[in-house]
C-alpha cells in the first residue's frame, strides 16, 4: 500500500525547499503571500502561455524556479473566492496533492485572494490530500519500476492559524481514515475478504471503544433470519451479522441506526450473473463497507452521538444447496417471500437485517446503504446515488449532507403502485418486481420491514465502486457513504 503523507501546519512563510503549491483565484489573482514566493513572477507568465484561469482545481507548474530555494512550484486554481465551502476546500486539497505528488517534501500555502480560509477550511484541504494520495497497490510486486519504496511525504499546509488547524484536522483525520478503511474493504478480492475476514475487520473497531457483536449463523436460525440465511445456504463461507455500537451520546438517547448490505461476492446464485464484469462483485459489500469506515470515523473523533451500525455479512454462490428462483422463505418479520430472482439477494440480507436492528434498538431513524440495482446506474449514471425514503423530513437531511460532502444524492418515488408490483401469489412478496422501476420496486420492498420507524435507502451501486475520479478519489472504490452519513450524524445527532 502507498505510504500514507504526514501533515503539519505552520505559518505563512516563503518554503525553503521541496514543491510549493499555491492557490490562485478565478482570472489567476494571486495572495500577497503567493506573489512574494512567485518573487520572479514566473507563475503569473505561465499563466497567460498556458492560458490558466484559476478554475477551481485546474493545475500549473513550473519546474525549477529561478532564485528560489523549492524545486517545484505549482498553482492551483479556487474559482470565486466567495463560493469557497469545505468541499470546495477538499477538492483543492486533492488538486494539490496531485500537483506535487511525486515530491516527497511538499509546502501548500492555504491563502486566497480574496478570502481567509477558517481553521475548518484548513482541515478541509488537508482531507483532501488525504484522500488523494490513497492507492490500493498491495498486491503488485513491481513498483515504481523496480524503485525502492520511498517513505512519506511530508505535507506541510502553511495557513493564518496553524494551532487551530491542527485542532479541526484532529476530527478530519479519523474520517480520513474512515474512508481509507471503506475503500481498502471494498477492493480487496474476494478469496482475502471473506464473511469472516469482514467481521474480523470489524471487530478491530473495539480498540476505538465500539462495541462488536457478532452473530453466527446458529443464532440467525434461532432469529428465524430465513431472508438472510437463505442467501448464504450455497456457500462454503458462513453468514455473520454483525453490530457495531457506539455510546457517545446521553443515555436516553434513541440511537441513529446504519445498515450495510454485505455480499463479499455476488455471482447471482442459480441466477447467475454474464461471466463479464462479474469480478466488479467482489465490490458488492459495498454498503457494510460504508457502515465500517461510518463507525470508525464516529469513534475516532468521539462523536457526541448513539449510533449502530449493523451489517449483514454472506456469500452468494451457485452450489448444490443453493437457493432456488421459485423457493418461498420465512423472513424475520414472519413475513414470506418467493425468491423470483436469485441475483436479487441484497434486499433479502437486508430485510432480517432492519427488522433485526428495527426490533432490538428502537432507533430515532434508521438509513440502510446498499449497491443494490444496476438499475440505479441506467437512471442516475455514477454521479448521484439513489435516495429512497418514508420521511420528507430525513430525506432532506441526506440531501443536504450530500451537497455538503460532494457525495451527492437524487430522491427516487415511492408509492403503493410501485408496492403492488412485488405481490406475490404464493406468498405475502417476491423479491423482485421484473425490469421496469427496478430500484423502486426494490426500495419498495425494503419499506415493508422498516414498520413506521423513519427510514431512508441508498442505492449506492453507481457510486460506491468504477465512478469517475475526481480529485479526491483516485481508486476503484471510493468509499462512498462515509462521509455523508459523518456530516448527518454531526449536523443533527450530536448536541
Amino acid at each position: 500500500m502507498p505510504v500514507r503523507p504526514t501533515i503539519a501546519f505552520a505559518k505563512i512563510a516563503v518554503p525553503a525547499r521541496g514543491a510549493v503549491v499555491v492557490l490562485a483565484a478565478e482570472g489567476g489573482a494571486l495572495s500577497a503571500p503567493a506573489a512574494a514566493i512567485d518573487a520572479r513572477g514566473q507563475l503569473a507568465k505561465a499563466f497567460s502561455v498556458a492560458d490558466f484561469t484559476g478554475k477551481i482545481a485546474a493545475g500549473i507548474e513550473v519546474l525549477a524556479p529561478l532564485d528560489a530555494g523549492f524545486d517545484r512550484l505549482a498553482a492551483v486554481g479556487v474559482g470565486k473566492p466567495e463560493a469557497l465551502d469545505r468541499r470546495a476546500w477538499s477538492r483543492i486539497g486533492g488538486a494539490a496533492f496531485a500537483a506535487a505528488r511525486k515530491a516527497q517534501d511538499i509546502s501548500i500555502l492555504a491563502d486566497v485572494e480574496g478570502a481567509v480560509p477558517t481553521p475548518d477550511d484548513v482541515a478541509a484541504l488537508a482531507l483532501g490530500v488525504l484522500l488523494n494520495a490513497y492507492a490500493f497497490d498491495k498486491y503488485k510486486t513491481r513498483k515504481d519500476n523496480g524503485k525502492a519504496a520511498t517513505g512519506p511525504a511530508k505535507v506541510t499546509i502553511l495557513c493564518p492559524n496553524p494551532a487551530a488547524a491542527k485542532r479541526a484536522f484532529a476530527a478530519v483525520q479519523g474520517l480520513a481514515d474512515g474512508v481509507v478503511l471503506a475503500r481498502d474493504l471494498v477492493n480487496e478480492p474476494a478469496n482475502v475478504l471473506g464473511t469472516l475476514e469482514f467481521a474480523a475487520k470489524a471487530k478491530e473497531l473495539e480498540a476505538l471503544g465500539v462495541k462488536v457483536e457478532v452473530l453466527t449463523e446458529k443464532e440467525m436460525r434461532r432469529l428465524k433470519m430465513g431472508a438472510l440465511l437463505g442467501v448464504a445456504q450455497g456457500s462454503i463461507r458462513p453468514p455473520r451479522l454483525v453490530v457495531m455500537r457506539w455510546d457517545g451520546g446521553k443515555a436516553k438517547d434513541k440511537p441513529a441506526v446504519f445498515v450495510g448490505k454485505g455480499v463479499v461476492f455476488d455471482t447471482g446464485g442459480i441466477s447467475i450473473k454474464p461471466a463479464g464484469g462479474m469480478e466488479d462483485m467482489k465490490g458488492d459489500m459495498g454498503g457494510a463497507a460504508a457502515v465500517t469506515g461510518l463507525m470508525h470515523a464516529l469513534a475516532a473523533r468521539k462523536a457526541k452521538a448513539n449510533v449502530i451500525g449493523v451489517i449483514g455479512l454472506v456469500e452468494n454462490m451457485p452450489d448444490g444447496n443453493a437457493q432456488r428462483p421459485g423457493d418461498i422463505v420465512t423472513s424475520m418479520s414472519g413475513q414470506t417471500i418467493e425468491v423470483i430472482n436469485t441475483d436479487a439477494e441484497g434486499r433479502l440480507v437486508l430485510a432480517d437485517a432492519l427488522w433485526y436492528a428495527n426490533e432490538r434498538f428502537a432507533p430515532r431513524f434508521m438509513v440502510n446503504l446498499a449497491t443494490l440495482t444496476g438499475a440505479i446506474i441506467v437512471a442516475l449514471g455514477n454521479d448521484h446515488a439513489g435516495l429512497f425514503s418514508n420521511d420528507d423530513a430525513l430525506a432532506e437531511q441526506l440531501l443536504a449532507a450530500g451537497r455538503d460532502t460532494g457525495e451527492k444524492l437524487w430522491r427516487l418515488p415511492l408509492g403503493p403502485a410501485y408496492d403492488k408490483m412485488i405481490d406475490s401469489k404464493n406468498a405475502d412478496m417476491k423479491n423482485t418486481g421484473g425490469r421496469q422501476a427496478g430500484s423502486i420496486t426494490a426500495a419498495q420492498f425494503l419499506q415493508r420491514f422498516v414498520k413506521d420507524t423513519p427510514w431512508a435507502h441508498l442505492d449506492i451501486a453507481g457510486t460506491a465502486m468504477g465512478s469517475p475520479s475526481s480529485e479526491t478519489n483516485q481508486s476503484w472504490a471510493s468509499g462512498f457513504g462515509v462521509q455523508l452519513l459523518d456530516r448527518l450524524v454531526r449536523d443533527h445527532c450530536e448536541g
